[in-house]
C-alpha cells in the first residue's frame, strides 16, 4: 500500500505517519509550504522524516494568504464553541486537493490527513462532513485516483495523544504551536494559543498515567 501522508509536524499528522508506518505501508510525508507563520513546523516535519527514515516531499505554494487573529489563553470550555478566528478558509481544501494529485502522480492508494472533530474543534474543514463531500468532489477530478483516509477522525485529542505515546512520540517531538516565540536562536511554543493549550490537554492524561510520581 502505497500511502501519501499530509505531514505538518504536529501531534496529529505526526501520529498519521507512524500509523502508516506500523501498518506496512509505503508511507511519504508531504509537507505544504504556505507561506504559514509557524515555519518551525515544517522543520520539525524534516526532523522527523529524517529520524523515522519516510521519505519527505514539500510543495510550495505561493498564497498571499489573509492574516488571521490567533485567540489566546482561552479555556478548554472556550474553543471549538464557535468557527475559531484563527481558521483560514480554504487551507484543508487546498492541501487535500495537492496531495490527491500527488497521488496521482506517483500512483499512491491512498492519501491520510490527520483531522479529528471530538471534544474541541472549531474548524469546519476539520469535520467529517467536510472530508465525505471532498471524496465525492475528487472521485469526479481524479477517477479511481487515491482513497482518502482520516483515521483520527473520531478520536479525541488525549486519545490521539495516548495512540502517539504507543507509537514513540513524545510532547516535544512534535510541533502544534500557531504563535511561536524566540529563546535565544530557537523558536518555542508560546503556550497561550489554542494549539498550545490543546496540545497541553491531550498530553497531561497520558503522561500522568505513564509517570505517576512526577
Amino acid at each position: 500500500m502505497k500511502t501519501v501522508v499530509l505531514h505538518s509536524g504536529g501531534l496529529d499528522s505526526t501520529t498519521c505517519i507512524l500509523l502508516a508506518r506500523e501498518r506496512g505501508h509505503e508511507v511519504t510525508s508531504l509537507g505544504i509550504d504556505y507561506n504559514q507563520r509557524s515555519r518551525a513546523e515544517l522543520d520539525y516535519a524534516t526532523k522527523q522524516c529524517k529520524k523515522f527514515g519516510v521519505p519527505r516531499k514539500v510543495i510550495s505554494v505561493a498564497w498571499d494568504k489573509p492574516q488571521r487573529e490567533i485567540p489566546l489563553n482561552r479555556s478548554l470550555s472556550e474553543i471549538g464553541k464557535e468557527v475559531s478566528s484563527a481558521f483560514l478558509p480554504g487551507r484543508n481544501a487546498i492541501f487535500l486537493v495537492l496531495a490527491c494529485a500527488e497521488a496521482a502522480g506517483v500512483g499512491a492508494d491512498e492519501v491520510w490527513i490527520g483531522v479529528n472533530t471530538l471534544d474541541y474543534s472549531g474548524y469546519p474543514d476539520c469535520r467529517a462532513e467536510f472530508i465525505d463531500s471532498f471524496r465525492i468532489m475528487i472521485g469526479l477530478a481524479i477517477p479511481d485516483g487515491a482513497k482518502i483516509v482520516a483515521p483520527l477522525q473520531n478520536l479525541s485529542k488525549p486519545e490521539i495523544a495516548r495512540e502517539a505515546y504507543r507509537l514513540g512520540i513524545r510532547p516535544g517531538d512534535t510541533w502544534s504551536c500557531y504563535r511561536p516565540k524566540m529563546s535565544g536562536d530557537t523558536f518555542v511554543p508560546c503556550g497561550a494559543c489554542d494549539a498550545c493549550i490543546l496540545h497541553n490537554h491531550a498530553w497531561d492524561e497520558i503522561l500522568a498515567q505513564n509517570n505517576p510520581n512526577k
